[in-house]
């Protein structure tokens, strides 16, 4: 297989610097070419032919936001966006994401250069080899509408990663205001999960909010977990509430989505609904068979959605996953179970 050809989007000459180093140590990625702006990426971009760009958001002459509608208007080629983490950063970096960006990375701290290296390379050789987008078409508006949605009291646990802005918000975007109780773990940088809740909040019927400890699943409320320094998990009760737990990483990731659905299963058994989405790795895979195992019902993004089918074919090829659907059609189905009769 040959390597993946990237070019480096960035304002900054040391930001460049550092980005060719780190991805430089991989053997399957090619720096193929350097921008300081929009207006030399756009040259950079016909001359070397890239696989992939990583992508600045804040950028001189026009804006990476700007540029990334360009991009995918006209030339269309998997973006990674580099973000600052600071609060504008983060916002422009899930509208990015939802403008179809493949995934996002937090630009390093002191002493994190090691990390952001090993998960840019990661994301930029999942970018290059890409499968083409599928779009399904909607469900009938008044097949959706044709019962009114009340809630039979299961909740609802939600999984994603790499691709899951997209899915999310597809999904998340189907709930009336009365929907079923949800907790999501998306994996993200830990500054970017209080700007992707505050999106989804706005564009959802459902109040969506970062989780905190003790929140109460109950109908018309989502809630998603915060990144970084814990886990997202449910303790049983009525209504049931999300705990947060400083627990050690599972599967490389802290929250991670094994952690909340083995609490789901553990805790809620029948009365769950789980559903996993897009993402790179198997994070999730054995907490959806145990909940699959409790009586739960278990729900899978299907691989011609899926910007990467790794979590979803993960949980399908150990038996997790009862029904695979493409994701226009996941959370029709998540209100159809879940409907009282």
């Amino acid at each position: 297989m040959s390597a993946a050809r990237v070019l480096i989007v960035d304002d900054s000459a040391s930001a460049r610097a550092l980005i060719r180093a780190l991805l430089a140590r991989d053997p399957a990625i090619e720096v193929v070419g350097e921008a300081g702006d929009p207006y030399e990426a756009r040259a950079a971009i016909k001359a070397t032919n890239p696989d992939v760009i990583t992508l600045d958001v804040e950028m001189p002459h026009m804006n990476g936001l700007d540029f990334l509608d360009k991009i995918m208007r006209l030339r269309p080629t998997p973006v990674i966006m580099v973000s600052s983490l600071t609060a504008s950063g983060a916002d422009a970096a899930v509208a990015a994401l939802e403008r179809g960006a493949f995934d996002c990375v937090g630009k390093p701290g002191v002493g994190e250069q090691e990390r952001f290296g090993a998960a840019l390379a990661q994301r930029v050789k999942a970018a290059a080899a890409r499968r083409p987008r599928f779009a399904a078409p909607a469900p009938p508006a008044r097949e959706a509408a044709e019962k009114p949605y009340r809630s039979d009291g299961r909740v609802v646990a939600l999984g994603a990663s790499t691709g899951g802005v997209e899915a999310l918000i597809a999904v998340l975007s189907r709930f009336p205001e009365n929907g079923p109780a949800a907790a999501v773990v998306q994996h993200m940088p830990e500054a970017f999960t209080a700007s992707f809740a505050r999106r989804l909040d706005r564009l959802c019927r459902p109040r969506v909010r970062e989780a905190f400890d003790g929140a109460p699943l109950e109908p018309g409320h989502v809630y998603l977990a915060p990144g970084g320094e814990t886990h997202l998990v449910v303790e049983r009760g009525s209504p049931p509430r999300c705990r947060l737990w400083r627990g050690e990483p599972a599967n490389g990731h802290r929250p991670s989505v094994d952690v909340l659905f083995h609490a789901f299963a553990r805790e809620l058994g029948a009365r769950a609904l789980g559903a996993i989405l897009t993402g790179m790795g198997r994070d999730g895979a054995q907490g959806l068979l145990a909940m699959r195992r409790a009586g739960a019902t278990t729900l899978g993004q299907n691989e011609a959605s899926s910007l990467i089918y790794g979590m979803p074919r993960a949980a399908f090829e150990v038996g997790a996953i009862q029904r695979q659907v493409c994701l226009p059609m996941i959370g029709f189905e998540i209100l159809r179970a879940t409907c009282a009769p």
